[in-house]
């Protein structure tokens, strides 16, 4: 059976989270060890279906591309990442621990481009590098799963390449915040594609089309193919994705303390 379907970017991120409860080392590790759901706003998805915890969304991140550019949320109003251990919510900071994780645990860190060579791309802000800056190297030296849930509208035609243009100090005008960029080419892409696949394995996944209007701009068109049982289960599952509000601006005010070239009030 054959079957087609699209989904809004938050409808994507919806499905996305809800995978990512399912994946076997995510289970495993929010059940009997550490789980560290870094800042991003996939991420706040991931921690309502983990956590059954209702947060602002477009608050659990502290970049974030609007239509007036890339900028960073309020400080104040900011929500911190959430860590999990033994199935519980800790008091622990992420950096606190990472100092306790081990080949067992898992970090789940966003991202804001993927490709097609497997590499994702983060943007940072930040001088020293942000999140992935700091936790990335404890992650490659101590043998941490570092899972990269993200969306597929957030696939480009090269990363690598957009790491050689990208650098707060490289940018001589930014209409927005000047940014760095941290390629990561070896931890687990987890797209709409994975949890679909994570679900029904036996189908077949395909993306035709992206982009729409009204809402879905950057959402993206699939064609299934499996037994008939399958499919029609995926569908109703896909159904239960519909609705699903986007999220809101959640920049901070203009002026701040790192003005950019932006003229737009």
């Amino acid at each position: 059976m054959r079957a087609s379907f699209s989904l809004t970017v938050a409808e994507g991120k919806r499905l996305i989270a809800h995978g990512i409860t399912k994946h076997p080392a995510v289970a495993k590790a929010f059940k009997e060890g550490i789980v560290v759901i870094a800042g991003g706003t996939t991420n706040g998805y991931i921690v309502e279906e983990l956590t059954g915890r209702k947060i602002e969304r477009e608050l659990y991140t502290a970049g974030v591309i609007t239509p007036k550019g890339q900028c960073v949320t309020d400080p104040g109003r900011r929500i911190p990442p959430v860590v999990v251990e033994r199935g519980k919510i800790s008091e622990l900071s992420w950096q606190e621990a990472l100092e306790k994780m081990g080949r067992e645990d898992v970090f789940l860190k966003g991202a804001n481009a993927i490709d097609a060579e497997g590499f994702a791309g983060i943007i940072t802000s930040d001088s020293y590098g942000g999140t992935i800056g700091r936790a990335y190297p404890l992650i490659r030296a101590r043998g941490i799963r570092l899972i990269i849930p993200v969306g597929l509208e957030k696939m480009v035609p090269s990363v690598r390449k957009a790491a050689t243009m990208a650098g707060i100090y490289a940018l001589d005008k930014s209409l927005g915040q000047k940014f760095g960029y941290t390629v990561v080419g070896d931890a687990e892409i987890f797209t709409e594609i994975s949890a679909l696949k994570l679900f029904y394995p036996n189908v077949e996944v395909v993306v035709v089309g992206s982009g729409g209007i009204g809402g879905a701009e950057g959402g993206k068109t699939f064609i299934v193919e499996g037994k008939e049982r399958e499919v029609v289960e995926l569908l109703e599952l896909i159904k239960t994705l519909k609705g699903e509000p986007g999220l809101k601006d959640s920049k901070r005010n203009c002026p701040c303390d790192v003005p950019c070239d932006r003229i737009i009030k």
